[in-house]
């Protein structure tokens, strides 16, 4: 028996508001400087939707997280040598397509412009390239409260063998705010496919972080990721991905999106749990028996 402690969030979805409090004031803290524009620790998406990025349930594409392999498990995205041959070349990584081009605004245009018949309008300009942008194709929050077009939307991994007439219907019906942020996982897909060894998980209250020293910006951690919520800085060559505001932690407060949440939603505690149960109640063969393997690893106390 190997007891460690884990920082835990629950997250009451019912009470979701979808007001994109969280997101911004992560986004303010953690991501608002170069080489991390499009990267969003902390989103809330509209269900049914394909999600930021774009399809990041559909594993079959990604190869994230694990799978069972004669009673063990594996990677989805392979082992050692998978990764060895395509360390140069990752053929299951998002490109900044399945994110989004991150912009800004020309507002200096609006508050420097002359009296005119026509009303100033301030251009989208990448933040990337800093050249202008003829068109916004996509966004972290496009699909919010099911804006956008039905074709891209009705792509939903856990809809695909869904009659799409049927899906219309469903759609008005049914409606859901999913706030997403890293899971902070027993047992990192993300830290496994490290070539590295840069990504660990702490004992003391389960956060995994990225050792920026370490880094060679392989970004294996992507692929392995099945929620892709680990992000390339392209200035630094580096991955990075929420720290769960341990500075905050470790002086008593809880993270920064549970803290400014509006609906309060979001609840944060300590759970211990028995690390040595991980890998035979994650090698569950039946995958609806994985709820209770999950519970039976925590423990009561």
């Amino acid at each position: 028996m190997k007891i460690r402690a884990q920082i835990s969030m629950v997250l009451n979805l019912d009470k979701c508001i979808g007001c994109h409090t969280c997101s911004v004031t992560c986004k303010n803290i953690w991501t608002n400087r170069k080489g991390v524009e499009y990267a969003w620790f902390n989103n809330v998406e509209s269900k049914p939707g394909i999600g930021f990025p774009k399809n990041w349930e559909d594993q079959s594409k990604w190869k994230g997280g694990w799978e069972v392999v004669k009673n063990k498990l594996e990677l989805k995205a392979g082992g050692r040598m998978s990764k060895l041959a395509n360390i140069f070349a990752n053929p299951n990584m998002p490109e900044i397509d399945d994110y989004y081009e991150p912009y800004d605004f020309k507002y200096h245009k609006l508050q420097s412009s002359p009296l005119l018949e026509a009303t100033p309008t301030a251009r989208p300009v990448s933040q990337i390239t800093g050249k202008d942008m003829d068109k916004i194709e996509w966004g972290p929050n496009w699909e919010d409260d099911l804006a956008g077009e039905f074709e891209k939307r009705s792509k939903d991994v856990n809809f695909k063998n869904v009659d799409k007439e049927m899906y219309k219907d469903f759609e008005n019906t049914f409606h859901m705010y999913l706030p997403r942020l890293c899971n902070h996982c027993l047992n990192p897909s993300c830290l496994a496919s490290c070539p590295s060894g840069a990504i660990y998980k702490r004992e003391e209250d389960g956060i995994v972080l990225v050792d920026q020293d370490k880094c060679r910006g392989w970004r294996m951690c992507v692929t392995g990721c099945p929620y892709k919520k680990v992000y390339y800085n392209w200035e630094s060559g580096k991955s990075e991905k929420c720290i769960g505001c341990y500075p905050r932690i470790e002086s008593g407060l809880p993270m920064a999106c549970a803290e400014s949440c509006v609906g309060r939603i979001r609840y944060v505690g300590v759970m211990l749990y028995d690390a040595d149960k991980i890998g035979d109640s994650a090698a569950t063969p039946n995958e609806t028996d994985l709820y209770q393997e999950h519970l039976d690893v925590f423990m009561d106390p």
